[in-house]
């Protein structure tokens, strides 16, 4: 129904930004909340940041609240997520998630892409 496909992840040094790229197909976003979510080795996954159909409202994890930033181009059919002042404990899968109701609870999401990594180096 929607497909869900992330892209920006990489190895970087603690300190590094990275922009992550959320594409979707199928159908537009514009009537989903979306979602970050990660997943490092050995733990579960964990909500990140969210923001509402229109983009006037977001929320964020404690870890990543003053570094990460979520935004949205419903004209692109995108959403996005800039992380600044990356820190090794932010090294996981990153996940996008689409919604039908603004959440931050993982189960909630209806749609998921496939992850990509992000890797940060002490």
């Amino acid at each position: 129904q929607v497909q869900l496909v992330e892209s920006g992840g990489g190895l970087v040094q603690a300190g590094d930004s990275l922009r992550l790229s959320c594409a979707a197909s199928g159908r537009t976003l514009s009537s989903y909340a979306m979602g970050w979510f990660r997943q490092a080795p050995g733990k579960e996954r964990e909500f990140v940041t969210a923001v509402n159909v229109n983009g006037g409202h977001t929320s964020y994890a404690d870890s990543v609240k003053g570094r990460f930033t979520i935004s949205r181009d419903n004209a692109k059919n995108a959403v996005y997520l800039q992380m600044n002042s990356l820190k090794p404990e932010d090294t996981a899968v990153y996940y996008c998630a689409a919604a039908i109701w603004y959440s931050y609870v993982a189960t909630k999401f209806d749609f998921w892409g496939q992850g990509t990594q992000v890797s940060v180096s002490s």
